[in-house]
């Protein structure tokens, strides 16, 4: 009886923290599920198209997201700075936050695009399938071009995620997600007219709708006027805000890399396999993504209760909100995990109907369902510390687990072993247990014995 009495006290404490973190979080999450379908749907068109054209298609966007993720994760410093400023009633700080993350973004986009665009004539020395690699380069080539337009567009959101807004980066990616959706059927199977041009086709549909994307988010901030007042404050180009911007970004930047990067070398080393283990593991992988953006959109959440409240300086109100993004996504991430193992049979096929592929995605995805515990609270973990600006210490978190220990381990299991992709995903659950424990541990350190 007193267990349940607890329970109930417990429930109505909370209550108001989990509809104010949803409240949030929700539009985050159809944003990101927005963002993830379209890239569900490049596979699932691709992959019909053909297994060459799938596994070229997973293999350029290793080689893309591993450098981009820095350029993305470096613009999300804005988010706290933004909602520190912002709770805190200074208008001048939030428009010279918001001028100088335009010149730090174009910066950062710049130098990302060079580097990208020196991997273009290296994509035949890693190990893959020269038909893969032949219809990488194309597809790769049209992300790059893409990328600034993406940049700036993730400054906008970013930008009014720390004014705590989420609704309109929902609107504005709804409609250009559908128009991208549109122009990979046309593009790569040829309708209307169009050549069939196949994992070309789904690289152009998607630097078509990257160009539209910070135009239309532009257009929806300048319609309102307590919005606009920021782009005309007498901010101006300040080379301390781009330093802090790159302070606190660049180890997010880091962070995100990390991540990448284990998931992108995992491309290369399962391409060494087969070019149906590399097709089986994009399958999972994109399965994987679109529960991902769950944890992402509830992350995102956390940072932004997270930062409000630590601006406000209440924290009693920042340790709520960060404890009930814990609740929802463990709650979330079980629907995901049940519905990821329990259609491990069914859901491969919406991909392809290679049946070696079918057979090795099936037994994955029982390894992607363990591993939705793991990386949704590592997700919120790194949240919480973003909200407080609390970076350096989380990117050398997941340099050591997703690094120093997942690559060695899941190279081990692959090869050493004998396990095969199966291995890989195995390190995967590991390194991120690993990472939401130290995170996790990290807040509590820092926020519970003061």
């Amino acid at each position: 009886m007193i267990g349940s009495l607890n329970i109930s006290a417990a429930l109505r404490e909370y209550m108001p923290y989990y509809r104010r973190n949803l409240a949030v979080a929700f539009p985050v999450m159809l944003t990101q599920l927005g963002a993830a379908l379209v890239g569900l749907m490049d596979t699932i068109m691709v992959g019909h198209y053909g297994t060459t054209d799938l596994a070229a298609v997973s293999f350029a966007n290793g080689v893309f997201f591993t450098l981009m993720v820095f350029a993305m994760g470096a613009v999300m410093a804005v988010t706290p700075l933004v909602g520190h400023a912002f709770v805190q009633g200074k208008d001048e700080r939030v428009a010279a936050l918001l001028l100088n993350g335009l010149w730090f973004t174009l910066l950062i986009g710049g130098a990302t695009c060079a580097v990208l665009i020196g991997c273009v004539p290296l994509l035949g020395h890693m190990g893959q399938d020269p038909a893969v690699v032949e219809a990488a380069r194309p597809y790769l080539v049209m992300r790059i071009i893409g990328l600034v337009p993406f940049l700036l567009f993730c400054l906008e959101k970013q930008f009014m995620e720390g004014l705590g807004n989420t609704i309109v980066a929902l609107v504005v990616t709804f409609g250009v997600n559908v128009l991208n959706i549109v122009l990979n059927w046309v593009l790569i199977f040829g309708h209307w007219g169009a050549p069939a041009m196949g994992a070309a086709g789904a690289g152009l549909a998607t630097m078509i709708a990257w160009g539209l994307l910070p135009l239309v988010f532009l257009a929806a901030i300048l319609s309102r006027q307590e919005w606009r007042l920021y782009f005309r404050r007498g901010a101006h180009a300040d080379w301390g805000t781009i330093r802090e911007l790159m302070r606190v970004g660049a180890p997010i930047g880091m962070q995100t890399t990390m991540e990448t990067v284990l998931f992108t070398l995992s491309f290369i080393m399962v391409g060494w396999i087969s070019k149906e283990a590399l097709a089986a593991h994009q399958v999972t992988n994109q399965v994987a993504d679109f529960t991902f953006m769950i944890s992402l959109g509830v992350s995102s959440a956390t940072t932004i209760r997270v930062s409000h409240q630590y601006g406000r300086g209440d924290m009693h109100a920042m340790r709520m909100a960060a404890n009930a993004s814990v609740h929802l996504i463990l709650l979330l991430n079980t629907i995901g995990a049940a519905l990821m193992i329990g259609l491990r049979n069914v859901i491969p096929y919406l991909f392809t109907e290679d049946e070696a592929v079918v057979g090795l995605a099936s037994q994955l995805l029982v390894f992607a369902g363990m591993l939705q515990y793991a990386d949704g609270l590592q997700c919120v973990g790194a949240g919480m510390l973003r909200g407080v600006t609390d970076v350096r210490v989380p990117m050398w978190i997941t340099v050591i687990t997703y690094v120093v220990i997942a690559l060695p381990l899941g190279y081990v299991l692959m090869f050493t072993a004998g396990l095969g992709a199966v291995g890989m995903w195995i390190s995967f659950v590991v390194a991120l247990t690993i990472a939401a424990a130290a995170f996790h541990l990290r807040f509590r350190v820092l926020f519970y014995k003061k």
